[in-house]
């Protein structure tokens, strides 16, 4: 089965084209952050906007790649949600709409389904089950995964995400968007001795997570520093190393946890977020001690794209889900542990 794969949800317009038995044949991906950064963050109408202008144009540069026609397609998957839901609409409309026009099937999929499976587009995925870690702008939870469809809550963030907190606490600092890369480069440079941050919600037992209070802390050392003219790029550097030493903290601890609790030796890691290298550098040691694995989709499959909505759709499809044509999804708010194993049937 080849299935085309459209993601729309926020910020990065992503198509793919997946084969079953040939698996990723081709990917493309337009982002929006150059658009965005004037405005300090994503601005849903211009979002739309240029979804609408590239993913046409994305679309056939993907069939060209791969030597697929339209014709030669045999099911198309778009993200239905979670995301701002004017972007849903252009993915679900346009994916709809050829659908209808080529007499084959459709499937929104769920957003955070996608991150969670990306690894499996690896040359070695991880076997089921295991724990995974979603850390991206918009969600940060840990969930046991048994199989597709299969997931256990096991925690979430009760206010901003990790992701949300990084491009916040750019803000503070007077960096660029997005905030997780921007921060994490200036950390490089800062003095982890300086500052000690709180790493929120370690002192208790539980896998939930919270930011906020990372985030006020944060802007009261800024303030601080400011007001005793203090606040040079030296300063800033090592606020901004406090401030993701405290998150990558918190981050291994839960996961420490959440492996512990369930007794799993296989550990994934997605979403945006994934892609820090000191994240990185942290899990690689605590699974060492625990003679456990963690798995990472590849570098351009951490954030956004139509690779993961192309397999996660080629899964489902393959067993019978599928929409009504002309029944888009568009689902602005979807909670992940509403999911349910594929049915079987038509």
């Amino acid at each position: 089965m080849r299935v085309l794969g459209i993601e729309t949800s926020c910020d990065e317009t992503g198509v793919a084209l997946y084969d079953t038995e040939r698996g990723l044949a081709a990917d493309a991906l337009h982002s929006q952050i150059a658009m965005h950064a004037e405005y300090g963050g994503v601005v849903p109408e211009l979002a739309s906007r240029d979804h609408t202008r590239r993913l046409l144009p994305l679309i056939q540069t993907v069939l060209d790649e791969a030597g697929v026609s339209r014709g030669e397609l045999d099911a198309i998957a778009y993200t239905a949600g979670p995301g701002l839901v004017g972007a849903l609409m252009v993915g679900a409309s346009t994916a709809h709409g050829m659908a209808r026009a080529l007499d084959i099937p459709v499937l929104g999929v769920h957003h955070m389904e996608g991150h969670l499976l990306a690894p499996m587009l690896e040359d070695a995925p991880p076997a089921f089950p295991f724990v995974a870690l979603l850390v991206s702008g918009g969600h940060t939870q840990l969930v046991e995964v048994e199989g597709l469809g299969r997931y256990r809550l096991l925690g979430e963030s009760v206010d901003d995400a990790a992701g949300e907190a990084f491009d916040k606490a750019a803000k503070m600092l007077g960096l660029d968007y997005p905030g997780g890369p921007a921060v994490a480069r200036l950390a490089e440079t800062g003095d982890p001795s300086r500052f000690r941050f709180p790493r929120p919600m370690t002192d208790r037992p539980g896998l939930d997570f919270s930011f906020s209070g990372l985030k006020t802390h944060t802007l009261t050392a800024i303030r601080r520093l400011e007001a005793d003219g203090e606040l040079d790029d030296a300063a800033r550097a090592d606020v901004a190393r406090a401030f993701e030493e405290a998150v990558v903290d918190t981050l291994v601890i839960k996961c420490r946890r959440a492996l512990d609790q369930t007794g799993l030796k296989r550990l994934v890691v997605a979403g945006g977020v994934s892609a820090n290298a000191r994240l990185r550098e942290r899990l690689g040691l605590e699974a060492a001690k625990r003679s456990a694995e963690v798995f990472y989709p590849r570098g351009r499959f951490c954030t956004d794209n139509g690779a993961m909505i192309a397999y996660v759709g080629a899964q489902r499809l393959l067993a019978g889900e599928r929409d009504e044509i002309g029944r888009m999804q568009a689902v602005p708010r979807w909670p992940m542990d509403g999911l349910e194993p594929p049915t079987g049937s038509a």
